[in-house]
């Protein structure tokens, strides 16, 4: 390679590195709460699916599938 070649990509990769500096969150941390809201969940009812989930680490544990500790009693 050139040093010409050289020195326009070192040149590219600077300028492209340098744009990624000020970037701005998309959401501001005050916005956050309306998209925390309950109907923003893409679960219709965490509570059973946080129990079933309970029971498959439970079930799971004890072969080391999810990688969860316990030893298939659901007593963790």
């Amino acid at each position: 390679m050139t040093t010409t070649i050289k020195l326009s990509l070192a040149l590219t990769v600077t300028l492209l590195l340098s744009a990624c500096s000020s970037v701005d969150p998309w959401v501001k941390p005050y916005e956050r709460e309306r998209l925390a809201d309950i109907i923003m969940a893409a679960d219709r009812n965490p509570v059973s699916s946080s129990y079933l989930h309970h029971v498959f680490e439970a079930r799971e544990g004890a072969r080391g599938a999810v990688g969860s500790a316990g030893g298939g009693c659901g007593c963790n």
